[in-house]
């Protein structure tokens, strides 16, 4: 289905990249006229696959990274400051987005922001359960029912199908974007992207 089908934004709460993917998404989403699919799933999966390594684990591309995300951060006027824990495996982040994704999308994007720039700015650890479910219930949502469902296994076994069917479908990386069966990874293919709807590919 093309025209009006939605664009999947799939991604790792602790990846920089993503997290200026994720500032910029919905804006891009409201210039093409395109819903957006916020998809978080488990780099780590990934890695396993293709048997590479984070950007924040490699020598070299490590400190490369770290730079380029604080010159985008001073290009793009936004807060940035790298956590000391970086990277984290945002497990818990990742189930109790899809606990409330379940209920309202609309609720759980804005949830997704806000694990974004905590971990971020402000440092908090996607990875860890009482730091995920405080960021919850300041938005006003249940934090005992979310922390409950979290903890379950059938959620815990949904995050890893999540996770491995995105390596199914071809995705590697974080930001990867899938729009109307056609790949893009980075936060730099979102102009790209723009054109391709704009044209209809080539």
């Amino acid at each position: 289905m093309t025209g009006d089908s939605p664009i999947e934004f799939w991604f790792d709460f602790a990846s920089g990249y993503a997290y200026f993917a994720a500032l910029e998404i919905d804006a891009f989403g409201q210039r093409v006229g395109r819903r957006i699919k916020w998809c978080p799933y488990t780099l780590g999966t990934a890695f396993k696959a293709t048997g590479s390594r984070g950007l924040s684990s490699t020598p070299l591309k490590r400190d490369y990274a770290q730079k380029d995300w604080q010159r985008i951060a001073r290009l793009r006027g936004v807060p940035f400051r790298l956590p000391e824990h970086h990277p984290s495996v945002a497990l818990a982040a990742i189930r109790v987005f899809y606990l409330i994704d379940d209920v309202d999308p609309t609720v759980a994007k804005t949830f997704a922001l806000a694990v974004f720039e905590a971990y971020f700015t402000r440092g908090i650890d996607g990875g860890n359960l009482d730091h995920v479910i405080a960021l919850a219930a300041s938005l006003g949502l249940d934090g005992t029912n979310l922390a409950a469902g979290a903890g379950s296994q059938a959620v815990k076994e949904r995050v890893k199908l999540i996770s491995e069917q995105a390596v199914a479908l071809g995705i590697f990386g974080s930001p990867f974007f899938i729009v109307d069966g056609e790949p893009f990874w980075g936060w730099d293919r979102i102009p790209m992207m723009e054109e391709w709807i704009e044209r209809g590919g080539w």
